[in-house]
């Protein structure tokens, strides 16, 4: 006879209230990471959408200077209450516009405008609507008593309301595909985006190849080896900052940059090598002439040069983690120590140096500060970080900075999709 198999019961009343618990108490975790990590992703994604510029960020408001003039200086004096009008924004109008205002005592209202009404001793005016950029004068005329005099106020002293409505540019639901349009159609948007991808990949691999080379290097013991890591890890400890105009010094091409000082001094050059600011040098190979990216090169080599030592530490943890048995094993069968480094190592190292890879591809590609530093963006340097600084901020267009924000992060993230696909497994 057959058994039948038990199907599987349901999650009981104590596992829920556990399931409930947890969740409950991971609430917060989940509040602040949705905080911090999703709302600035889709305000951005919202900006881009928008065509709205640095100055729009100032909400259009109404203005309104108040002055009595001439300065009464004795009783009975026939003198002009003056309130000035504008809107501070050159774009923007501002619709129903009051003005309230409470007449200090001591002044003798004559005549008011046709769109100011006086109760006792508060002025209203209906201003209606504002255009971008209006300014409207009204002119009441007062008479002066001594009681105002002895009384030492002035008209500005007393609380004054406006009140206007006007468009918010960032919170309105008035999107457009004008910013991507612009991004796209730009004739340096591809540019940028091949010598960003240039950039991310040879920085990414150099930073790798130099981290296993250390790594391998201090793997073995010998005298001073710890101090010998300590100094490893100087260029990624040290201020970028400090580093950076470090570079800048020793590259200088002028009088004062060691390096060129230097090759000059051993003859491998006639004259000065303007490293981080000349484009491309010619250079000819196989009867071809080539343009060698000098400063973008550079900008990589200190990019390789500053980040290995984070690769040098996963790696040389991950080495120190291999059994020594099978080191062992390969040298009594007759491997070089160069077989034993591409059979062993590398196979062990494939899971380490793939989560390198890809860390150091999006923290390289969104890199900034380097760039910035180094060459501010010119001389082929330019990537897409600098081009969002420098299409919102040095052209002030927040929308097309955002656009171009967004850009980055579809291709970071189609590049995080097409790794985790493909991406080897650590073995060990």
């Amino acid at each position: 006879m057959t058994q039948q198999a038990t199907p599987p019961k349901g999650i009981g009343p104590m596992a829920k209230r556990e399931m409930r618990l947890a969740y409950a108490m991971l609430l917060p975790t989940f509040a602040i990471v949705l905080s911090i990590v999703l709302f600035p992703l889709l305000a951005n994604f919202w900006i881009s959408f928008k065509s709205v510029q640095l100055a729009d960020l100032r909400q259009a408001e109404i203005k309104v200077n108040e002055q009595l003039r001439p300065k009464p200086k004795a009783a009975g004096e026939d003198v002009i209450l003056r309130y000035r009008v504008r809107n501070s924004s050159q774009k923007a109008p501002v619709s129903d516009v009051f003005l309230r205002d409470t007449i200090p005592t001591g002044l003798i209202i004559g005549a008011v405008p046709e769109i100011c009404t006086l109760t006792a001793r508060e002025l209203t005016c209906d201003l209606g609507d504002q255009p971008a950029g209006s300014r409207l004068e009204i002119k009441i005329p007062v008479t002066v008593e001594q009681s105002y005099l002895d009384a030492g106020v002035r008209p500005k002293d007393q609380p004054m309301q406006v009140s206007g409505t006007s468009k918010n540019v960032l919170t309105s639901f008035d999107f457009t595909l004008d910013n991507f349009r612009k991004v796209f159609s730009s004739s340096e948007f591809w540019t940028v985006l091949r010598v960003s991808l240039y950039y991310t990949i040879f920085g990414t691999a150099g930073a790798l190849i130099l981290g296993l080379f250390a790594a391998q290097l201090l793997n073995t013991a010998f005298f001073g080896r710890n101090v010998l890591r300590g100094l490893f890890l100087f260029p990624y400890v040290a201020p970028v900052i400090a580093v950076a105009f470090a570079w800048v010094l020793l590259l200088d091409a002028g009088p004062g940059g060691t390096f060129n000082a230097m090759l000059q001094t051993i003859g491998a050059t006639d004259g000065p090598i303007n490293f981080l600011g000349r484009r491309s040098i010619p250079f000819d190979m196989f009867g071809f002439t080539f343009e060698f990216p000098m400063a973008l090169t550079t900008v990589i080599l200190f990019e390789a040069w500053r980040y290995f030592p984070l690769s040098f530490l996963f790696i040389l943890a991950r080495m120190q983690s291999v059994s020594s048995d099978m080191y062992e094993a390969a040298e009594m069968d007759g491997a070089t120590p160069l077989q034993q480094f591409w059979f062993i190592s590398i196979p062990q190292l494939m899971g380490i140096l793939a989560v390198l890879f890809l860390l150091r591809f999006i923290w390289t590609f969104n890199k900034f500060d380097d760039i910035f530093l180094l060459t501010g963006g010119a001389a082929g340097t330019r990537t897409l970080t600098v081009d969002v600084y420098e299409q919102a901020f040095a052209v002030s267009n927040l929308g097309a900075g955002a656009a171009v924000a967004v850009v980055v992060f579809i291709v970071l993230l189609f590049f995080a999709l097409i790794f985790f696909k493909f991406s080897p497994q650590d073995d060990g």
